[in-house]
């Protein structure tokens, strides 16, 4: 009996080749290229700023350089929020007086309004007494909402938040649109001793909340090194912008997500020189993610416009993984998500079921296969995000898992495509 042409090759040579491929990942290139978009030359990386434009331009050329046909899709960011100025708080329990550092004891809050000037009065517990002219504590278990409705003529409110484990107050960009109050949140210790104050009726606050809307310029850089031929098409994106700096505060931006960029650039790098001709490949490099998914979303409808069906690879977090890569499959995942399953046994990298909360998801929602992968970051959307805290360790496990799962789904039945074992 003859063998057909196209017969699935052995598992034990498809591992094979695999691994020659993979040998080829560099955890050291990475490396270099997460310190560089963490670096002075592109600082802040928000959507819309000088850094953003900056780290846009670089991944152009990296892309060009790695042979790929380069082109950027602008599209608007609206109301981006801004601290344009550190705020300036204060306060007294009646002795001493605390000045709060901004990042850690105090930040402002996405639904505040903006309130350039100090504000300064006594302290009282929302829905206690009345409101008019004090700044309000917010007990824990009250919502915002219901802390408006208590705070007709006050100065502002004092919301408790945790802090990370660096003792940061995270950065977001993508949340509620400003309200009618200043509204600023401390750490629990801070607003716990302000609440205790302000029950007492012996404290007094002073502050302002400089915060600002801005509507935007953006622009995704996409990267084609060819179409597909009849073969899978294979669309790699991870998002290039961060939560920005805030005033006297550096925020790098180096898990989240130079880390994935890093990994994309390199597993489109070697792939581009060992899938088939039939395979199509194209990167993502996507901006305004950190503001509401903004580029994923517009690239999207894009695709969705066009008729174009790639299999979405997205990775946002690839700097500190604990105990296994977090996946999340949307749209028709399901050869795609059997593929990176296999990929992650051969690769040796455990795999779990979980959010990632990124791109990933707007290509889904538009009817693509798409997964979404976060191996963890450490300092997240804070200044504690910095390069020497990714680990190369799980940069190089991604990208290998990134570049196995692209080979299986990507190459012809004579090459890697044939599924290694179930048997771990």
């Amino acid at each position: 009996m003859s063998t057909p042409a196209h017969s699935p090759a052995p598992a034990a040579l498809v591992a094979d080749r695999l691994r020659a491929v993979l040998s080829r990942v560099s955890g050291e290139r990475m490396a270099a290229t997460v310190t560089a978009l963490a670096g002075e030359a592109f600082a802040g990386r928000r959507v819309g700023s000088a850094g953003g434009a900056a780290a846009r331009a670089w991944l152009a050329r990296r892309l060009a350089d790695a042979g790929a046909a380069v082109t950027l899709e602008p599209f608007a960011a609206p109301h981006v929020p801004e601290v344009y100025s550190a705020p300036t708080v204060h306060w007294t329990d009646g002795d001493a007086e605390r000045h709060l550092a901004f990042g850690r004891q105090v930040a402002v809050h996405l639904a505040s309004v903006d309130e350039p000037l100090i504000r300064r009065g006594p302290l009282a517990v929302a829905g206690v007494g009345d409101p008019v002219g004090r700044w309000l504590a917010v007990p824990a278990g009250m919502t915002l909402f219901d802390a408006y409705g208590h705070a007709h003529g006050a100065l502002g409110l004092l919301l408790g938040r945790g802090v990370d484990a660096d003792g940061w107050q995270y950065t977001m960009l993508a949340g509620p649109n400003p309200g009618p109050q200043p509204i600023l949140t401390l750490d629990a210790t801070t607003h716990a001793a302000v609440l205790h104050a302000a029950q007492a009726g012996t404290g007094t606050f002073a502050a302002n909340t400089p915060i600002r809307r801005l509507d935007l310029p953006a622009a995704n850089v996409h990267g084609r090194w060819r179409t597909a031929a009849g073969g899978a098409d294979i669309l790699l994106t991870a998002h290039y912008d961060g939560v920005g700096d805030h005033p006297g505060l550096r925020q790098p931006a180096a898990a989240d997500n130079g880390s994935g960029v890093s990994v994309v650039l390199e597993a489109a790098t070697i792939l581009a020189g060992v899938l088939p001709p039939t395979a199509g490949l194209a990167v993502a490099l996507l901006d305004g993610e950190e503001a509401g998914a903004l580029g994923s979303a517009h690239h999207a409808a894009r695709l969705r416009a066009t008729g174009a069906t790639p299999a979405v690879l997205n990775v946002d977090g690839a700097g500190h993984l604990h105990e296994a890569a977090a996946v999340e499959a949307g749209g028709p995942a399901h050869g795609l998500l059997a593929a990176l399953d296999q990929a992650g046994r051969h690769t040796g990298l455990p795999l779990v079921a979980g959010p990632v909360a990124s791109d990933n998801r707007r290509y889904a929602a538009a009817g693509l296969a798409a997964v979404g992968i976060g191996a963890g970051m450490a300092g997240y959307h804070s200044p504690a995000d910095t390069p020497d805290r990714v680990q190369r360790a799980t940069l190089t496990a991604v990208a290998r898992l990134v570049v196995a799962t692209a080979l299986l789904i990507g190459a012809d039945p004579g090459t890697v495509s044939s599924q290694i074992g179930d048997r771990r």
